[in-house]
């Protein structure tokens, strides 16, 4: 039975857990010298003019990890998704202290979105209008390889899961360049998320449990969310990765409902499309940062920081709405819609800056 306890009370406790242990890791993060310092650190995407600490997943993570160990029935599953959210973390501390090649993170991101697929959370299938069953399946080739207890790998559905996890973790990272954007559009998600894991939670117990785990999460991120709103005292930092990897999880998790991510996420989504094409259209990694994001090119445009976070607020919020009340093939289309806008939208900014540096 759905009651306060069972989703309120999560949310609640992991929001008070990030409340009281963010002010905690500013301290921690100010003796260990896990500061973001504009003047030391170089990054061509910073935009922030004063030194502020890093190292916000801990605090997120200790909501998150805690919370649930603390509601939820303790299993494989849980405990390999708790472990990938726990690494993720850490290894973005130590890239928050020294810095760490994106390569080197990115494999960690493969080895953390690892766990979870070893533990069962696996995209079987997505929405496909052209088919006679409205389905495209993965689930038909199978290797007879047991790892951590799971007795086969289901190649192409494991593969885009990882795939799906390592994507998401560093897309929505990238919203981060702006003062509580990210973790405003990351509540909006995980609740989106939890409302819709609701509708099965009456036959499903999984669809339950999937619900209370995101409205954990969607708790540690608004308990983040007062301490990086401008002007931000702290940072997510690489240890914000987690956010992503729950979200991504959760996703897959609530009956394969990534397309509901997808369509709550569009905007950061579609940005971090268009930011890595052009990258590669200009002969340059996809891995290494500019000033060419949505939130830059906003900036640019005399837009202020609570007012871009704000916008990618509203957006998300009208995308979660849109998203509970669209069937699958509706979300689909309403992607394909929102790529060509907001597309269009990038590439119309983008020439106007361009025009504007020129004429400089």
């Amino acid at each position: 039975m759905i009651s306060v306890y069972t989703l309120f009370f999560p949310f609640l406790i992991a929001f008070i857990l990030v409340i009281a242990t963010t002010p905690v890791m500013i301290s921690v993060a100010q003796r260990f010298k896990l500061i973001d310092d504009p003047k030391i650190r170089k990054h061509p995407a910073i935009v922030h003019t004063k030194p502020t600490p890093r190292g916000g997943g801990v605090p997120i993570g200790i909501g998150i990890i805690l919370t649930s160990l603390l509601f939820l029935p303790i299993d494989r599953t849980l405990v390999l998704v708790l472990l990938g959210a726990s690494i993720a973390v850490l290894v973005g501390v130590l890239d928050d202290k020294y810095d760490l090649s994106p390569y080197a993170r990115l494999i960690s991101n493969f080895f953390v979105a690892l766990l979870p697929v070893f533990g069962g959370i696996t995209i079987l299938f997505i929405t496909n209008p052209a088919s006679p069953n409205g389905i495209l399946s993965f689930d038909n080739l199978r290797l007879p390889l047991g790892v951590f207890g799971k007795d086969s790998v289901i190649l192409m559905a494991d593969i885009l899961s990882l795939l799906w996890i390592v994507w998401t973790m560093n897309m929505l990272n990238w919203s981060t360049g702006v003062n509580g954007q990210m973790p405003g559009i990351a509540a909006i998600a995980a609740i989106t998320i939890g409302f819709l894991s609701l509708r099965f939670s009456q036959l499903d117990e999984a669809s339950l449990r999937t619900a209370q785990l995101s409205f954990i999460t969607a708790g540690a991120v608004a308990g983040f969310l007062p301490f990086n709103f401008p002007n931000a005292r702290i940072f997510p930092g690489y240890g914000g990765t987690i956010i992503g990897f729950m979200l991504a999880v959760l996703s897959i998790h609530a009956g394969t409902k990534v397309a509901t991510a997808l369509l709550v996420m569009a905007v950061p989504t579609i940005d971090a499309v268009f930011t890595i094409m052009r990258r590669i259209a200009a002969a340059r990694s996809p891995f290494r940062g500019d000033r060419g994001h949505l939130h830059h090119l906003l900036l640019q445009k005399g837009f202020k920081v609570w007012q871009i976070a704000i916008f990618y607020w509203a957006i998300s919020l009208l995308l979660g709405i849109i998203a509970l009340t669209l069937s699958s093939t509706q979300k689909l289309f309403a992607l394909i819609a929102l790529a060509i806008v907001i597309g269009g939208g990038l590439l119309w900014l983008s020439y106007l800056s361009e025009e504007e540096t020129t004429k400089a």
